[in-house]
């Protein structure tokens, strides 16, 4: 499928600023991009999409002059340039707000911004009133409300965001790349970003949005650009395309169902919380969990669902509260304690806290699991690829081999590497937090359709997520935190998306607790 180009689109500019023109890049057995192209137009936001594994890192890494292609061409106002250098493509405007940008706590804002090209008097040194000048000027146009002075280290969350933001934008950029730009914000966050990505369009920026949340893509890009397998696929305009046809883009099927929630045969009670208490995170948890049972947490940022969660397993103490697993009253001190009783949990930050990207895909999954792969003590190499390789398959892991480095994978395939390895343990509760956060939607289904699985197989799960159509879509009940309390315990025809909202933000009331 390819839209034409034409309406409100065709009106800003018929001619590109960057593009791509049969770029091809290889590495060592696998042709990351094969031939592709991509066209960024002034004033106008091009979204990338694809799954991971497309080749839009590579695409942000060559537009950068981070990796330079093997064949093809990048135009520059319809001129041929090269990027041999970061500095080469920062020098001809192409500017990138990643998702992770380091920034430096005992600097100032303004050192920050310019860190590595700072102005210059005429006799070499760091022209400072140019610089807090310059960067005032910067944080103006974005409508940032902060002080060039102060450093960095106090600042908050959005404020040191922003900071980025205006880093990128220090050299003198006509092209601004954006990379799961929204990932770490909360809403209000988000709203701010869309507004200051109108304020680039109406500066004749032309941007490269990358995200994997279609909800954006459709209220912020102008035109789409999909990528599968390293080749191109389609283009067009926005306005002319259905979010199915993306997704049968990305993945080359059609994917009817995102969220394929079997029925399940909900049992027995297997997890009882009663109330459980924090000294500040949160406050008075009741709940019980049914075998076959998936219960949806929700609620904004800093509701405090993760940190009950940790403090389930045993990451930190409550000051009251009892937990029973099957009956059996639990004294969880420790994750291994909470493996011990059963209960098993996939953190959010994969990379940090759910794997050792440094070891193969094989020593990850089995290391809570060595006690039941060794024999007198010795490890049994082919019980752990076994093991290792029963649960990849079951997940659909996408790798060359069980050898590959964690580090090496895409995101969805690193979760899958997480939740397998916690499977392998054979719990009976699994608490998946933001399961599906950052990865593509073709590994959105797989494992959304593994832990329908998993239910049916009589496991019982725990989804937390900030994703209202995950919420609904996978969940037989949901429970709603506002501020560390539980606000809401829904099912049935309350579990809608008014409703949820409505809870999450207090315009409801609590007459729902139970």
């Amino acid at each position: 499928m390819q839209s034409q180009k034409n309406g409100s689109a065709e009106s800003s500019s018929s001619t590109p600023i960057l593009q791509l023109d049969q770029i091809t890049k290889t590495f060592p057995g696998v042709k990351a991009l094969d031939a592709v192209r991509l066209s960024l137009y002034p004033g106008e936001v091009t979204a990338l999409i694809g799954e991971n594994g497309a080749g839009k890192s590579t695409v942000v890494k060559t537009l950068t002059g981070i990796y330079q292609p093997d064949g093809g061409r990048i135009l520059l106002d319809g001129q041929a340039i090269k990027f041999d250098t970061p500095q080469s493509a920062a020098d001809a405007g192409v500017t990138a707000i990643h998702q992770e940008t380091v920034l430096f706590d005992e600097l100032t804002v303004a050192e920050n911004i310019f860190i590595g090209h700072a102005p210059k008097t005429k006799f070499g040194l760091i022209d400072k009133t140019a610089m807090f000048d310059r960067t005032a000027e910067i944080l103006d146009g974005i409508g940032a409300k902060i002080d060039g002075r102060v450093k960095l280290k106090d600042l908050g969350i959005a404020s040191r965001h922003l900071v980025a933001i205006a880093r990128a934008l220090s050299v003198d950029a006509r092209v601004v790349i954006m990379d799961e730009p929204t990932a770490a914000l909360s809403q209000t966050e988000i709203e701010e970003l869309y507004e200051l990505v109108d304020t680039l369009k109406a500066q004749g920026k032309a941007i490269l949005f990358i995200s994997h949340k279609f909800d954006e893509i459709f209220r912020i890009a102008d035109r789409f650009t999909v990528f599968r397998d390293g080749q191109f696929v389609g283009e067009g305009e926005i306005a002319n395309v259905q979010e199915s046809d993306l997704v049968q883009m990305m993945v080359g099927r059609a994917v009817d169902q995102l969220f394929p929630k079997r029925e399940a045969d909900i049992g027995e009670t297997i997890l009882e919380v009663k109330d459980y208490c924090h000294p500040t995170e949160f406050e008075d948890i009741n709940f019980s969990l049914r075998k076959g049972e998936i219960l949806g947490f929700y609620g904004l940022v800093g509701a405090g669902r993760s940190e009950f969660m940790q403090s389930l397993i045993g990451i930190t103490r409550p000051s009251k509260g009892s937990v029973e697993v099957e009956g059996v009253q639990q004294d969880i001190r420790s994750p291994a304690g909470a493996i011990d009783a059963g209960i098993v949990y996939v953190p959010e930050d994969r990379g940090k806290q759910g794997a050792i990207t440094d070891l193969p895909i094989f020593q990850n999954v089995t290391l809570p699991s060595l006690n039941a792969i060794s024999n007198k003590g010795f490890l049994q190499l082919a019980e752990e690829f076994k093991l290792a390789r029963e649960y990849t398959e079951r997940l659909d892991l996408r790798a060359a081999s069980l050898d590959t480095n964690v580090g090496a994978l895409s995101g969805g395939n690193q979760q899958k590497v997480v939740i397998a390895k916690w499977l392998a343990t054979k719990p009976k509760v699994i608490i998946l937090d933001e399961p599906t956060k950052g990865i593509d939607i073709g590994s959105k289904a797989a494992v959304h359709d593994f832990m329908s699985e998993l239910a049916a197989e009589g496991l019982s799960v725990i989804m937390v997520s900030s994703e209202i159509p995950e919420i609904l879509g996978m969940s037989d009940r949901v429970i709603v935190m506002r501020e560390g309390r539980m606000v809401a315990e829904l099912d049935g025809d309350d579990m809608n998306p008014e409703t949820l909202v409505r809870h999450a933000v207090g315009i409801a009331s609590t007459e729902n607790v139970t």
